[in-house]
């Protein structure tokens, strides 16, 4: 990535139609310890600091990936920990999380679930955005030949596609039957 190009990493969303009103879709998707019901890779979690699911407010995710994602790539396997910081937080709207280095600083890293009324229910999308690598995407990448990063942003970014929506049918499930 050239040093003036504004093209982010990664940037990836996808939506999905939920029987359920604003309200009960936000009050579902904010309470992120809840996200190991239906994340690919958040096995659950908790809040650490600060009033859940307000601005400011950090949440240390517990992960686990498996062996067979990105396979040839040095990603972290097994469990591993995040702390995100939420730096929106709407009700009935939005709610958006950074993920904090290893300082605790925000990175150029969010996930948010963005949801409107549609169609006697609401439209909910999920949306992930890296401006510049992370910390930890920086030491996967550090020492990748120019075509190795090319193949791991292009795969990594396929993963990620893929887990919205798997996330998405997942959570539409859990919300549908908590109605």
């Amino acid at each position: 990535m050239a040093a003036n190009d504004t093209t982010p990493l990664f940037e990836s969303r996808a939506d999905i139609h939920v029987n359920a009103t604003p309200d009960d879709v936000y009050a579902v998707v904010s309470d992120l310890p809840r996200c190991g019901e239906w994340s690919s890779e958040c096995t659950g979690g908790s809040w650490v600091d600060g009033t859940p699911a307000t601005v400011g407010a950090v949440f240390r995710g517990e992960n686990l990936r498996t062996d067979d994602v990105v396979s040839w790539a040095p990603v972290v396997r097994g469990t591993w920990r995040t702390e995100s910081e939420i730096i929106a937080a709407e009700p009935g709207r939005a709610i958006r999380w950074a993920v904090r280095d290893s300082t605790g600083r925000a990175q150029d890293s969010v996930w948010s679930y963005e949801i409107e009324p549609a169609d006697g229910g609401s439209l909910l999308v999920h949306h992930f955005r890296m401006g510049t690598p992370t910390e930890g995407i920086g030491k996967i990448t550090a020492g990748m030949s120019p075509a190795e990063y090319r193949r791991f942003v292009t795969e990594w970014g396929e993963k990620v596609a893929a887990d919205l929506r798997e996330t998405l049918s997942r959570v539409r499930t859990v919300i549908e039957k908590s109605v």
